[in-house]
């Protein structure tokens, strides 16, 4: 069975951080393993407080993992601190970690900051060079770059400058524009749109995590990143179909979609088979 570790905060109500990273991992065929950064208080309403391990504590879990069950891919969300960053990246570098998928997770959801503003440069800086893809929203390639983006031709530029100051690939997340949801893949001088559809349903929380956990899911299983990424963009799509409905906030999405659909005996809802059956249309026209 193929492996694959998350690095990240934990959240308690099980929508985001570590606790989506799993569920990911063991809906997509991995074996899932976890070293966890912080600890956050916060439910679909927002988070209420954040307890940082040490970096000493997080080598340690990292040492544990590499020496034992070797990870085929890495994904890493949140990371508070610069420390941390750079414990993360020391371990990487040592243990020459294989796919390792970046989400640069800087605020929630809700607003609340996840990462102090000076370990966004120490980020790029550490752990950029070792990421084969990093996964920034809109928002974050903004203050990745530096620059407004407003439509495709801006996302393009802003992919294209990361991608070719940190050499690697760059997967531009559209969910914050309105209309489509199309991330833009931009790797080894070319761009690639994936296409996919906005779904009505508030409950979100969560859909970064679950996305790059999905891509280091496929790349552990061996798929070739543009493919990692279709799969992932599937997986998403199904999970946010479900329309699991929980909490007062912004809620989480299903990840065991297909378990639920399995146990209803495909009486889940057209939704998702609809869903499927146009991705599948779509493939073999190529």
């Amino acid at each position: 069975m193929r492996t694959a570790l998350a690095i990240g905060g934990s959240d308690s109500s099980g929508g985001a951080g570590i606790q989506a990273d799993i569920k990911t991992m063991t809906a997509n065929g991995v074996y899932a393993m976890s070293a966890v950064t912080a600890l956050t208080a916060q439910n679909t309403t927002g988070v209420y407080g954040i307890l940082e391990v040490s970096p000493e504590f997080l080598e340690n879990q990292l040492d544990c993992i590499f020496t034992d069950i070797y990870p085929d891919a890495v994904k890493i969300g949140m990371l508070f601190s610069g420390d941390l960053i750079r414990a993360v990246a020391g371990k990487l570098h040592r243990y020459k970690a294989k796919h390792v998928v970046l989400d640069p997770i800087m605020v929630s959801s809700s607003g609340t900051r996840l990462m102090q503003e000076d370990a966004v440069r120490i980020m790029q800086e550490e752990l950029f060079p070792l990421a084969e893809v990093i996964t920034p929203n809109i928002p974050e390639a903004e203050v990745l770059t530096g620059g407004r983006i407003q439509g495709t031709e801006e996302m393009e530029q802003a992919a294209k400058r990361l991608s070719e100051k940190w050499h690697c690939a760059v997967l531009c997340k559209g969910g914050h524009r309105s209309g489509d949801a199309n991330d833009l893949l931009y790797w080894a001088g070319e761009a690639s749109w994936i296409e996919g559809e906005r779904i009505n349903n508030p409950n979100t929380h969560g859909t970064g995590c679950t996305l790059s956990s999905a891509i280091a899911s496929n790349l552990a299983k061996g798929d070739e990143l543009h493919v990692a990424v279709k799969k992932a963009k599937k997986y998403l799509s199904l999970a946010l179909f479900a329309q699991l409905d929980l909490g007062r906030g912004a809620g989480p999405m299903n990840h065991a979609f297909a378990y639920r659909e399995m146990e209803d005996g495909g009486k889940y809802g057209s939704g998702p088979r609809r869903f499927v059956a146009r991705q599948e249309q779509e493939e073999r026209n190529g």
